[in-house]
């Protein structure tokens, strides 16, 4: 695209005559950070009207253009700036005003004014905003929020202009809000928003302002800054966290620098240039990246967009392909899985590319992956086959290999390795459709399982021979051979082993005294409880627990993850039921709650067995 030069400065004057016009203004006076050279125009429409020609008349002539708020995240850039810059700040671009019960606010209105306008006026609930830099249109575009919430959470309606200065209106419900991030198009030029809000105490709400400002005032450092620099990786993740454990508190680059106070602010000193400030941003990232795995997400808007591109040249995020879907029973299951794995990881700044695969074979975005981070549960999935396929074209991967996979995936060779290893298991024998009896020596109740599928699916408790006999026509719907094992009576306990280390163990408490499938997903007979650290189990029984579980991990030839299911019966013993070598990766999935009670986040686990797979031979 052309640059700005005097032909188009005195056409745009000659057209619109009245537009308040500005030239030669530097980014020190128009962002809170200051850094930059000078922007050759910055126009300041008095309208939408006004607006919707100025944005036809650079579209015609190919001119780009960038919207600027209040400034309060911007990186300015050292060449001149070659856009026309618009800045929304006169007339109703900077009101608000009020509605029986909501609130049309102009996208040019800082947003703490907005949480102080709507207080006095009865409405409220979005307090935490009131410390929050920038204006509105700039806050709903990324989705500013602060101690869990957002501006998004309020929007009823959207109206802008596109860059060819055509109306728009997005309603507030069709929009995708995540963390610092919207569906929103960048193409769209927010002009004003229509806030609901809930109606409150004005004197309290204000009071309740006031000592969010003190606070935002105690905990942000002084100086010129554009606010935090990267997003937070989770809540138990904050980027200044990291790069604080980095060792980059007062860091410099020229004349940015990384905040004493929180290192997630670099500041302006004197004069730092965007050079100085990409380069520090940089140091940052790369120190963060090779510290913890983790690759920050810029949360500062560049001028110039090959800003990004060169902070993170440093250390480019891997491209990670999640395997989920798959064509078991428990598909539904392993899509939830993908999808916060997948969640996890662009968190944790992966490239990542979720993939439901219908069928055991490769396509070409998986072998061009880094690693894959398989999420499948059940049948080729999870019993080796598509392991042995990742190996043979020599893709890295997560989890455990092909081998490994067949023997824990397959109830009937786990069982035997847990008798070689003189590992605690229920009475087991395993029946055909030919040969269905039982052992003598096997009284009831007895549990039959298909020995190869999971979540409980194929499970059957049976408490009497007649109706095992019923039983067993539906069960062998499953499998042609079946597992059956003593009934346990007991308290339920799973423990993960993570990266060769055990993690707490889980206690399951489920309503109806069985963890099956309602009870793991659905909830139709309650909530299941999962109580980490167990209340009814002892300390030595657990300590046993997790020796028995870590046994079975390394007779196995695990790596990465595994997680280990027992019943503890009423004399303390922990009986091994069965291990998992994918197990479950949704927000109820035990693997992630046990990580999180020693741990950390979910971010945290994934890129944990992300990283052990990258680094594997």
């Amino acid at each position: 695209m052309p640059g700005m030069n005097l032909t188009f400065i005195e056409e745009l004057e000659n057209t619109f005559p009245e537009l308040p016009l500005k030239h030669n203004v530097g980014w020190e006076e128009m962002t809170w950070l200051g850094a930059g050279g000078e922007i050759a125009a910055v126009a300041e429409p008095t309208d939408d009207i006004s607006l919707a020609e100025l944005l036809k008349f650079c579209y015609r002539r190919n001119m780009p253009v960038m919207v600027l708020g209040g400034g309060s995240n911007i990186v300015g850039t050292d060449k001149t700036f070659g856009s026309l810059v618009i800045k929304l700040c006169q007339n109703d671009f900077v009101r608000v005003k009020v509605g029986n019960s909501h609130l049309t606010v102009g996208a040019g209105v800082r947003l703490s004014d907005l949480v102080v306008n709507a207080a006095r006026r009865g409405f409220g609930g979005i307090v935490p905003l009131a410390a929050v830099p920038g204006t509105v249109g700039g806050a709903v575009i990324m989705n500013a929020g602060a101690h869990g919430v957002t501006v998004g959470e309020y929007v009823a309606d959207i109206c802008g202009y596109d860059l060819k200065g055509d109306a728009v209106a997005i309603a507030g419900r069709e929009v995708a809000w995540g963390y610092r991030s919207t569906s929103i198009p960048r193409d769209i030029i927010i002009t004003g928003i229509i806030l609901q809000l809930p109606v409150v105490d004005k004197e309290l709400e204000l009071e309740k302002i006031s000592e969010e400002k003190r606070l935002r005032r105690d905990s942000d450092p002084s100086g010129r800054s554009a606010g935090c620099v990267f997003k937070n990786i989770s809540p138990t993740d904050p980027a200044g966290k990291l790069i604080d454990e980095a060792g980059l508190k007062e860091y410099s680059c020229g004349s940015a620098q990384v905040s004493a106070k929180h290192a997630n602010f670099i500041i302006n000193r004197k004069h730092a240039s965007e050079e100085n400030v990409v380069e520090l941003m940089f140091k940052m990232r790369k120190a963060v990246a090779e510290r913890t795995g983790f690759f920050l997400r810029p949360e500062v808007v560049f001028a110039d967009p090959e800003d990004l591109a060169r902070i993170e040249a440093g250390s480019p995020a891997p491209k990670i392909a999640v395997l989920e879907g798959g064509d078991s029973s428990e598909r539904e299951v392993s899509l939830r899985s993908g999808a916060a794995v997948s969640n996890a990881l662009r968190n944790a700044g992966y490239i990542v590319e979720e993939i439901d695969i219908k069928a055991c074979e490769l396509s070409g975005t998986v072998l061009s992956a880094d690693a894959v981070f398989p999420a499948l549960h059940g049948g080729w999935g999870e019993n080796g086959d598509i392991q042995r396929l990742l190996e043979a074209a020599g893709i890295k991967f997560v989890g455990c290999g092909s081998e490994t996979s067949r023997l824990v995936f397959d109830k009937i060779p786990s069982k035997k390795l847990m008798d070689a290893e003189n590992i605690p298991t229920p009475q087991w024998c395993v029946v055909t459709e030919s040969e269905p009896g039982l052992p003598e020596s096997m009284d009831f109740p007895v549990v039959v399982k298909a020995p190869r599928q999971g979540s409980t699916v194929g499970i059957f408790i049976v408490n009497t021979p007649e109706d095992y006999k019923k039983i067993l026509p539906e069960a062998f719907k499953y499998d042609s051979e079946l597992l059956v094992e003593r009934f346990i009576k007991g308290s339920e306990l799973t423990v993960a082993v993570i990266n060769d280390e055990v993690m707490p163990g889980i206690e399951i408490v489920t309503p109806t005294g069985f963890y099956d499938y309602d009870a793991k997903y659905i909830h139709n007979n309650g909530e299941t409880q999962y109580l980490c650290p167990p209340v009814s189990l002892s300390v030595e029984t657990q300590d046993y627990a997790a020796e028995l579980a870590l046994k079975f991990y390394q007779a196995a030839g695990c790596r990465d993850l595994l997680r280990v299911d027992f019943m503890v019966a009423e004399d303390g013993v922990p009986y091994m039921i069965e291990g998992n070598n994918i197990p479950g990766f949704t927000e109820n999935s035990l693997v992630p709650k046990a990580f999180r009670k020693s741990k950390g986040s979910m971010e945290k686990l994934c890129t944990n067995l992300v990283q052990a797979a990258l680094k594997r031979y």
